[in-house]
């Protein structure tokens, strides 16, 4: 019954036209051209190669108003902005320099977008810098490095530019998560893995990605009132990034296997990645951040350009809980050392 309940609430669309896993990201730029056109957008992690700059190039296409591209590093940001200006010449973009392993830059970056007097919004706000299976260190504040990167310092940065994000008349906030969060919950009583002494990357990382999705879910419950709309994206394993250079994959392959295989996720048995190119692997991030009609699903998961099923993809109970997320959001408030009430 339940099953049945969730699946007419979660596949019923007002769009006619439904996309999948071969959905590409022009594909959407296409069909979602007049909410593209004229916004303002911001998205964090943005290197040559990854899939913030390919997402940059691609939403480019349909004539958004401005491209706030952000990274630790400004020459990535020019390349980046050169190959955006190539694909379409007239739009505008601006460089930010946002070190999310650091609250002292992050705010430093917060405080220079909210004295842009000449960007009073910014409509979408694309979360998508992260680490993943890095050793173990730790963040300029102390933190493990995929949660600190990956999400306290997209937390803080996201809401101290709340305001100019809800000046939006259509907010949205896509937070880029993993199916990967299958391989951990959040550790609420080690979540730095006890100085690294209980550390497996995997589990790091599983944690960090669930942060992500936790933190959409409540974006969702505490500002859907107020317009904003909040989902995770899971893009897949897609071809060209960097996001794997911490990796030794004759090693860390067969852990990440093990680690699977520990909790009975089909993943474990999985002898290598499937990769898909980067037009399919941005088009979820484009759904996310523009798709009409998906209100109804605030907070959700998405991936393949659609929103998540619970019954039949990977998504863990533990990601989704309303319970969880409201504890994320105070524990994060707390390792942030500031409260956002709303």
């Amino acid at each position: 019954m339940f099953r049945k309940l969730f699946r007419k609430s979660s596949t019923k669309s007002a769009m006619a036209k439904q996309y999948d896993t071969n959905t590409t990201s022009d594909e959407l730029v296409n069909d979602f051209g007049s909410d593209i056109k004229g916004k303002t957008i911001l998205v964090t992690g943005v290197t040559p190669g990854g899939l913030g700059a390919a997402y940059a190039e691609f939403v480019s296409k349909g004539q958004p108003g401005l491209i706030i591209l952000a990274s630790r590093n400004l020459e990535k940001i020019k390349t980046v902005a050169e190959k955006v200006a190539a694909a379409s010449p007239n739009v505008k973009t601006r460089a930010l320099q946002l070190d999310l392993g650091s609250f002292a830059k992050v705010r430093e970056a917060a405080n220079t977008v909210n004295s842009w007097a000449d960007v009073p919004i910014i409509d979408v706000v694309v979360n998508n810098a992260g680490l993943m299976g890095t050793d173990y260190f730790l963040t300029e504040d102390g933190f493990e490095s995929q949660f600190g990167t990956n999400h306290l310092g997209h937390f803080l940065f996201t809401n101290l530019i709340i305001n100019k994000i809800l000046a939006s008349k259509a907010p949205r906030v896509v937070n880029v998560t993993s199916d990967g969060h299958r391989l951990n919950p959040i550790r609420w009583f080690d979540y730095n893995f006890d100085e690294g002494k209980t550390y497996n990357k995997w589990h790091g990382y599983g944690q960090s990605k669930t942060a992500n999705m936790l933190f959409s879910l409540s974006l969702a419950e505490k500002l859907g009132k107020r317009g904003l709309q909040s989902f995770s994206v899971h893009p897949g394993t897609v071809e060209g990034t960097n996001l794997g250079i911490y990796c030794n994959w004759d090693v860390d392959y067969p852990a990440l296997m093990a680690a699977d295989k520990a909790l009975g996720n089909p993943q474990g048995w999985d002898t290598s990645f499937s990769f898909k190119p980067q037009q399919r692997g941005v088009a979820p991030f484009i759904f996310a951040s523009f798709a009409p009609n998906i209100k109804e699903h605030n907070g959700k998961y998405i991936l393949e350009s659609r929103i998540g099923d619970p019954y039949t993809d990977t998504i863990k109970p533990w990601a989704t809980s309303p319970i969880e997320a409201d504890r994320l959001w105070k524990l994060s408030e707390k390792l942030v050392g500031q409260e956002f009430s709303y």
